[in-house]
């Protein structure tokens, strides 16, 4: 039960909510795309994601000076029931609709301004 504790405790935060809600949606995110997003800054975002990341829920990588970060609960693990539940619960709130639009919108804008080295040669 105390893995269960850790989790719902995670989730009392509302910053780290909205992380794993936009995470949900994506292969990976960069620090800098979660920011833009909610608004917040590169510190606040770090220390949430550390949070999930000690608790097992996310993943990290380190590109240059950049660091990505994904969903990490394994399939078939109550881990993934509870994930799969709170998306679900989320995605009926008109506000975690207006994050996605916002994480697209962003993601449209960067992609547009700064493309990947793979794009430049296509």
């Amino acid at each position: 039960m105390k893995q269960q504790a850790r989790f719902f405790k995670a989730l009392a935060d509302e910053t780290r909510l909205r992380i794993l809600w936009l995470l949900m949606g994506q292969e990976e995110l960069c620090v800098c795309d979660i920011m833009m997003v909610l608004g917040i800054t590169q510190s606040k975002a770090s220390r949430h994601l550390r949070y999930l990341y000690n608790l097992g829920w996310v993943t990290d990588r380190r590109e240059g000076l950049w660091m990505y970060y994904r969903l990490a609960v394994s399939p078939g693990t109550p881990g993934e029931q509870l994930v799969s539940l709170l998306g679900e619960m989320l995605a009926a709130k008109p506000e975690a609709r207006v994050l996605r639009e916002k994480l697209a919108e962003c993601l449209r804008l960067k992609m547009q301004c700064c493309p990947t080295p793979g794009e430049l040669t296509a």
